[in-house]
């Protein structure tokens, strides 16, 4: 049975900081890249960071650069998102993904249920 679950969110004051954890099970981790998404109220799910297989490629929004850091665990199966100096507007829920191409370059796609993280004084 494949899961990610996520852990971490918390209602944080402008300025704190945050670490969010991915476990997976139920699948190959190492063979899937992995991915950070939030959904604020009423706007769409945008990516936040994503980390290649084994963590040597990695992405962000420009929104979150430089304050953000993604990473993986590929011995614990769990990738983690290291938040530092949050803003209001990061306030949202936060889903973490695995992505992999299967040989018939089909993807496989999963996704977390999601934790909410708060920025507010």
């Amino acid at each position: 049975q494949v899961q990610l679950m996520e852990s971490g969110g918390d209602l944080v004051p402008p300025g704190g900081s945050l670490r969010l954890s991915c476990a997976a099970s139920g699948f190959t981790f190492s063979q899937f890249a992995m991915s950070w998404h939030r959904q604020a109220p009423g706007k769409e799910r945008e990516l936040v960071a994503s980390t290649s297989r084994f963590g040597s490629s990695t992405t962000y929004a420009d929104s979150v650069r430089g304050r953000f850091t993604i990473s993986r665990d590929n011995a614990k199966n769990t990738a983690y998102l290291q938040m530092n100096s949050l803003k209001p507007e990061d306030t949202a829920v936060y889903f973490c993904k695995a992505l992999s191409m299967s040989s018939d370059g089909t993807p496989q796609i999963y996704w977390g249920q999601g934790t909410q993280v708060t920025v507010s004084i």
